[in-house]
């Protein structure tokens, strides 16, 4: 059986330099296969509003919708590190809303951490859900539930003052007390210098590989997500591609008859379609018509 790793283990992974690889997930039997497959950590990401929901972004997203799915990944992988990630809302009114979802998230679905995004501006919240026993993982560079302000799904930290202030996000979620964090869509020379200046696991997505892992959306490298597909992306499949196929050839057997067929059916136990005959053939009950 496959042994849940630790804040500690994540800690160790560091100091050792082994990657840690983790990614999206959002329903039970992904879960499953991403926990056979042998993934350190799973994230019920508010990636879920556009890869499961259709929605533009990540905003619209619920508390009650994440916390649906992070239960149903956490049936699904129940050995595998998972992060619930807090939803635009549920943590950017008072200290007290923030600590009571994440508490929910804890008590709801047995997550390992939650992870919120924002830098200084987060600091206070970080330090809040950290002091209640609680491990909260950071999320600094590109954060999707801000890019209204951003001006939209942009790399941050390509100019000497953006860097600088991306790192300085950083340094302010590290101590607030975050155990990890996740630097978004930051140039490589800057996602180094955050990870070679600070002792916690720094991990990337569209960061370059000089941290300590890496995490992907499952519809990304699945390739199933067909609205787009950002460029730090390697998709491992085309199952959109496969998928359309499978459904064509579907329709395409149904509509001429081809499925199903005999192997597809369940057959009568020999001999029972006489006595049904004999059956029908007795004198029933008339139903009297009002």
């Amino acid at each position: 059986m496959k042994r849940k790793l630790t804040r500690f283990d994540l800690q160790q992974m560091k100091e050792k330099g082994d990657k840690a690889v983790w990614m999206t997930a959002y329903d039970f039997t992904t879960a499953q296969l991403a926990e056979r497959a042998g993934m350190d950590m799973l994230l019920v990401g508010d990636s879920l509003g556009m890869a499961v929901y259709g929605y533009p972004g990540t905003v619209p997203v619920t508390m009650e919708q994440s916390l649906y799915h992070t239960e149903a990944v956490r049936r699904g992988a129940p050995n595998t590190f998972v992060i619930g990630d807090m939803p635009f809302g549920s943590y950017h009114g008072s200290v007290e809303d923030a600590v009571r979802n994440a508490v929910r998230y804890y008590k709801t679905c047995n997550v390992d951490c939650i992870k919120l995004e924002g830098g200084k501006r987060a600091a206070h919240i970080i330090r809040a859900i950290s002091d209640n026993g609680m491990l909260v993982m950071g999320h600094v560079g590109l954060t999707p539930q801000s890019t209204a302000a951003l001006g939209g799904f942009r790399a941050q930290g390509r100019t000497a003052e953006s860097a600088l202030a991306v790192i300085e996000d950083a340094q302010a979620v590290y101590e607030a007390g975050a155990f990890a964090m996740l630097v978004e869509a930051v140039p490589p020379e800057v996602t180094r210098m955050i990870a070679q200046e600070l002792p916690i696991p720094i991990y990337g997505i569209g960061a370059g590989a000089d941290c300590d892992g890496q995490v992907m959306i499952v519809s990304d490298i699945l390739g199933i997500f067909q609205a787009f597909t950002p460029k730090f992306v390697k998709k491992y499949a085309d199952l959109g591609a496969e998928m359309l196929k499978v459904f064509e050839a579907y329709i395409q057997d149904v509509r001429t008859g081809a499925f199903p067929a005999a192997e597809h059916t369940y057959s009568m136990i020999e001999g029972e379609m006489q006595k049904l005959a004999a059956l029908r053939k007795k004198p029933g009950k008339k139903v009297k018509r009002n």
